[in-house]
């Protein structure tokens, strides 16, 4: 209880806290190999409260500034740049430069004896991060050409360049996800450090992966949803966005055939379990945001989106998007917002087609049927029926 508050007031909190092993909060984990140490952060949605006091929610932003002491030998890789570090080979404190307002889901810290290959595009640093014995795995070229074709299509598509100081790409062990999007500072799961030759379309899903986290430097981190329930636009917008990337931007000329054969056959799936939701969920708590997590959010969103995309134009949908950027920069948002912005810019009242498409669940069934018309000189005539569940 903090009684007779000012109208300003700083809060200083002194705490210990126990480390995570299960992949959340502050995950530590020793190498089997070498028995080097290795920590990182998974606070989505709201776990950050397990490392530090904080209000956890993603329309409460704020700017931060981070000091973390760490041991001799260690890399720390947080959201912001590196503005101070101890000397090579010594324990000490790393500094990192104060960062625009970002909600506390988004907060990354990583450290260990990592090891790193630097690059930078356009004035933008970029690092990628493997643990050490890992480190002849780490194919860095392709991770950067990649990341670099993404920053360029989406400057252009967004009308906004790279909006973070700097951007890391971290490969950590025994993540429970295939990737977060820390602001600045990503970090993936090590089932994408091929140990082997892998076929092209692993390397595809891979290229997909980090285009997607890159998505979401614009759209979940530069403008945050204000509550989960637009979880669904957060991820679909990603997940539409770096297919999208890949056609326009890499070698993987065919994206939207790895999308239908395995993000819409996803979505499929499960819109037709007793599971299935609307795209645009009530998420009543953070409790039941994990459920959100699943082809309905993700896949058919993108699919929805990508029919959305055809429906008011590519050009009109980009316009629309840049606007939503310029108005909404560093704040939060909710779907009416998006939508405002797509109107503008297509001059389509696009209302009915949200309650249509994001507010349903469960898809509809086609079934051939002969029609009752007599057979002519091509054989029985026969109709396509569609029935949509009864609720």
């Amino acid at each position: 209880t903090l009684p007779d508050l000012a109208a300003d007031n700083v809060v200083v909190v002194d705490a210990v806290a126990t480390y995570n092993s299960d992949g959340i909060g502050l995950h530590r984990m020793i190498d089997p190999i070498d028995d080097e140490p290795y920590v990182y952060t998974q606070f989505e949605p709201a776990e950050a409260k397990r490392v530090f006091a904080c209000f956890d929610q993603p329309d409460l932003k704020a700017t931060w500034e981070l000091a973390v002491d760490a041991p001799a030998g260690w890399e720390v890789i947080s959201n912001g740049a590196v503005v101070a570090r101890p000397e090579a080979g010594e324990q000490g404190t790393w500094r990192f430069g104060e960062l625009p307002p970002i909600p506390t889901y988004v907060l990354g810290l990583v450290g260990g004896n990592y090891h790193r290959v630097d690059d930078e595009h356009r004035g933008v640093p970029l690092g990628v991060f493997c643990r050490q014995s890992l480190a002849e795995f780490l194919d860095a070229d392709e991770i950067f050409e990649i990341t670099k074709a993404g920053m360029d299509l989406y400057a252009e598509l967004f009308g906004l360049a790279y909006p973070f100081p700097k951007y890391d790409q971290v490969w950590v062990p025994e993540f429970n996800w295939g990737a977060m999007e820390n602001v600045g500072c990503v970090t993936f799961t090590e089932r994408t450090l091929f140990r082997s030759r892998v076929t092209e379309a692993e390397r595809e899903t891979r290229a997909d992966t980090i285009l997607h986290e890159l998505a979401h430097m614009w759209f979940g981190n530069l403008v945050t949803m204000r509550w989960w329930d637009d979880l669904w636009l957060n991820e679909s917008f990603a997940t539409f966005m770096a297919t999208h990337a890949l056609v326009k931007a890499t070698r993987f000329t065919d994206g939207w055939a790895l999308f239908q054969g395995r993000e819409k056959a996803w979505a499929y799936r499960q819109d037709q379990l007793p599971s299935t939701h609307p795209i645009a969920a009530d998420v009543v708590d953070t409790d039941a945001v994990s459920s959100q997590f699943d082809g309905i959010t993700y896949a058919k969103g993108a699919s929805v989106l990508r029919q959305l995309v055809a429906w008011v134009g590519e050009d009109e949908f980009f316009a629309g998007v840049r606007d939503y950027f310029a108005r909404h920069a560093w704040g939060n948002t909710t779907l009416a917002d998006f939508l405002a912005s797509l109107e503008r810019a297509s001059g389509r009242d696009l209302n009915a087609w949200s309650r249509v498409w994001l507010e349903t669940a469960g898809v509809n069934t086609l079934r051939v049927v002969q029609a009752d018309a007599a057979a002519d000189d091509h054989g029985p005539q026969y109709e396509i029926a569609q029935e949509a569940p009864a609720q």
